[in-house]
């Protein structure tokens, strides 16, 4: 049993859309330092999760709590202000941008420079546009050559699928947070470039001091990677615990099966 503070909390969480629940009564935390996997089937409510958590959606009943902070009536810009970075199940880039530019978008919550500064660009705007450089680019050197240097200067649009997502990877490292949700962040890759992309959220946590929340179908990456694994179906959490505890679980396989386990 993990000993390090809760960073998140949802606390008896519904969502609807008209008849229809996307979330039920979802209680779930994320320790401090954690790596936690959110898996189950299509439709399980794993993306509108991370929706009302980064203030894309309000959520209808309960209420979520990070770092002691009630979140409801937050806009996303301040949610990501707080600590909470994300990525998409559907690549979010700016194509015509370059990847440095990019990756530059994600500082936009921590800069002070105003309309004038923008405009006149004192000193301390030269220097601020400077440091915003110098993270967009370390951030882009998380992941070696894939973003690594005549790349940064290409518009995004000339990445490869994979290197589209490990560039708003990036983008999110940016915005300085604590807890990064990445939404399907091998989907569409190979089972090199998997395997590749396991070992940097392995990372993020070990190198960087970030708490990851993941929602993920491929149980190579989860097995490889999680603390915890959290079982969602039709926004219900149905298991929680290890990777062997959750894929064993007998609602688990029925949730993916469709039929009843064995025994």
């Amino acid at each position: 049993m993990s000993t390090a503070p809760v960073l998140l909390e949802l606390r008896s969480v519904g969502k609807h859309f008209g008849g229809l629940y996307a979330l039920q009564g979802l209680d779930l935390h994320v320790n401090e330092g954690e790596i936690v996997s959110v898996i189950g089937p299509n439709g399980a409510g794993k993306s509108t999760m991370f929706n009302v958590v980064t203030g894309l959606y309000e959520p209808d009943e309960g209420e979520i709590v990070f770092r002691g902070e009630v979140l409801a009536g937050l806009a996303p810009n301040q949610i990501t202000k707080l600590g909470i970075a994300r990525t998409f199940q559907n690549v979010h880039l700016f194509p015509n941008m370059t990847v440095l530019e990019n990756a530059m978008v994600g500082q936009h919550c921590r800069t002070r420079a105003g309309v004038f500064g923008a405009v006149v660009k004192p000193p301390r705007q030269r220097r601020e546009e400077e440091q915003i450089r110098l993270k967009a680019k370390e951030c882009l050197e998380f992941f070696g050559t894939r973003l690594a240097g005549y790349r940064q200067e290409q518009p995004a649009f000339v990445l490869s699928y994979a290197n589209r997502r490990r560039l708003e990877m990036a983008r999110a490292m940016s915005t300085d947070p604590v807890l990064i949700l990445l939404d399907e962040p091998t989907a569409g890759m190979n089972p090199r470039e998997t395997l590749e992309l396991r070992d940097n959220i392995v990372r993020m946590r070990d190198e960087r001091g970030l708490t990851v929340l993941v929602i993920e179908h491929d149980m190579r990456v989860v097995k490889g990677v999680s603390d915890r694994v959290i079982a969602l179906d039709y926004g219900r959490k149905i298991a929680e615990g290890t990777y062997d505890e959750v894929a064993n679980d007998a609602q688990v396989i029925e949730a993916y099966l469709g039929t009843k386990a064995a025994g």
